[in-house]
């Protein structure tokens, strides 16, 4: 089978498709047949060495389809039926090794790749939202990247939860984007200073919660909108990893929360993986809008890395096998 094989760390390059073999269920394992593959930026981190991980490996953790077969003790499962997983290496590629507990079942009413397409990024909004800062109305949170895949479904399920939302994004094209997810206030941080802007939108330190996917050049920023005892939530490094912070910035700020948190830990527990899943499925189900941005076959995985690195996409990119 083909599948897109990283023998050494670096940039895009590197990403090789390669004829392997087809992989064999062992216990409590599954193959499942891929039908789409989800392009995260935890895949350009491994592949670039930053989130080490031996050598050689397919990347990709996110993709949905259909089992093809199952391992011994594996009894929930039977082949033919439709899944997707979040956290198993091995997702660009015409067949995935999955252990049967990183597997959720997508509904009838949801396709493959509309799964493919929001398992890291749709949990990831789910936890944010319900998990690491519960929203609720009147809460008033900045989402930045707010045309990303993260960005655009978190600023749906803020507003369903009754948050007001500010959101920055690189273009005119990408604030249309996030207007139509139901943000509140776009900021075009390339011609304005975001910090500046939400400011004059709403005062000092209006923000109760900042979700920041982008890192190392909007973190600083951020710390001086949030009120006393605000949340800043440092999930991506899309701009490079975060300088580490000096605690008594915190002090000074207003005796400010500062995570690190992940989907893995999220997730870690099959319940909770399962009752996310539910959750983000249903939320799709009544209307949440997974936007795909683009495809790219596993030849072009590489163009792929680069688009998502350099911030030109929108909404999700799929690598189809």
């Amino acid at each position: 089978m083909r599948a897109v094989v990283i023998r050494r760390t670096g940039g895009p390059e590197v990403l090789e498709v390669e004829e392997v073999e087809a992989p064999v269920p062992g216990a409590g394992e599954v193959v499942v047949e891929v039908a789409a593959a989800g392009l995260n930026f935890i895949d350009t981190y491994q592949r670039s060495g930053l989130y080490p991980v031996a050598v050689p490996f397919t990347p990709g953790l996110e993709a949905a389809g259909t089992v093809r077969s199952t391992g011994p003790g594996v009894s929930d499962l039977t082949e033919g039926d439709r899944v997707a997983f979040c956290s198993s290496l091995g997702a660009y590629a015409e067949r995935a090794l999955v252990p049967a507990a990183d597997l959720v079942p997508v509904p009838d009413d949801v396709s493959s790749d509309t799964a493919a397409a929001s398992m890291v990024q749709g949990l990831t909004a789910v936890y944010l939202a319900t998990s690491t800062y519960p929203l609720e109305a009147g809460a008033s949170c900045l989402v930045h990247a707010g045309a990303g895949g993260v960005g655009l479904l978190l600023i749906q399920i803020a507003k369903r939860l009754g948050a007001t939302v500010y959101t920055t994004v690189g273009s005119d094209e990408k604030a249309e984007i996030a207007r139509a997810a139901g943000a509140d206030h776009v900021i075009a941080y390339r011609r304005e200073d975001f910090a500046e802007r939400v400011r004059e939108i709403g005062g000092d330190r209006p923000l109760d919660v900042v979700y920041d996917g982008v890192g190392k050049a909007t973190v600083p920023a951020g710390l001086g909108l949030l009120r006393r005892f605000g949340l800043m939530v440092a999930f991506g490094n899309a701009s490079g990893a975060v300088d580490p912070v000096d605690p008594l910035v915190l002090t000074a700020n207003g005796s400010l929360f500062f995570t690190r948190p992940t989907l893995f830990d999220h997730v870690a527990e099959r319940e909770t993986l399962l009752a996310k899943s539910e959750q983000l499925f249903a939320w799709i189900a009544d209307g949440l809008d997974v936007r795909i941005g683009g495809r790219y076959r596993l030849e072009d995985a590489a163009d792929a890395h680069r688009a998502i690195e350099s911030r030109a996409t929108t909404g999700k990119i799929l690598i189809d096998p």
